[in-house]
């Protein structure tokens, strides 16, 4: 993904955070649905996804929707339901003639946009730096995502320690600033 895509990216899932005065981790994903007007419902209530799908963002009468396959794990759920929140906010469009964005195979790109967003929601580096957290296993349990999501985002996070550039963009300061209290009431609890 070239960088110009990925800066739209991360910035608007950190204005998700900022819009939706989300200041604690793991991120609520029913106060920022609600705040959207999006509904969220599980798939065993619509049975509409395929063998295949994980979830599925849905216009219908002119309400958003977001199907989760909830017999995957909730940490598995919870990046479903921010990945195809991404979809929504970052105006992908639906398959023509077709009213729900599912995965695509023919639009690797679209893809990989809403995951970097779902990453971002659910783990903003900012976030991360002022908790000082590091590995997977950390970041798995603090925000609430799965192993696998949050290796990538360590490993992520490992270049950003590297390169040291946090605090860069005014949006990203307002994220933290939001955050503040919740980093500096763990760190007491963390002894700190």
């Amino acid at each position: 993904m070239n960088y110009g895509i990925y800066k739209n990216v991360r910035d608007a899932a950190w204005k998700c955070l900022v819009e939706c005065n989300v200041c604690r981790l793991p991120v609520s994903l029913k106060k920022v649905t609600e705040h959207y007007g999006i509904k969220i419902i599980k798939n065993s209530s619509v049975n509409i996804l395929g063998p295949s799908e994980n979830g599925a963002s849905v216009l219908h009468e002119n309400e958003c929707f977001i199907v989760f396959d909830d017999e995957n794990t909730i940490r598995r759920c919870r990046f479903t339901v921010a990945h195809e929140l991404g979809h929504i906010l970052l105006g992908h469009p639906t398959r023509e003639g077709y009213n729900a964005r599912t995965i695509d195979k023919d639009r690797p790109q679209i893809e990989s946009e809403a995951d970097v967003f779902a990453s971002r929601l659910l783990s903003p580096a900012c976030v991360l730096w002022g908790l000082n957290l590091h590995t997977a296993e950390e970041i798995a349990k603090v925000c609430n995502i799965s192993i696998t999501a949050a290796q990538i985002r360590a490993e992520r996070m490992d270049m950003l320690y590297k390169r040291d550039k946090f605090l860069i963009s005014p949006l990203e300061r307002n994220v933290y600033e939001q955050f503040k209290g919740f980093i500096n009431n763990k760190k007491i609890a963390l002894g700190e």
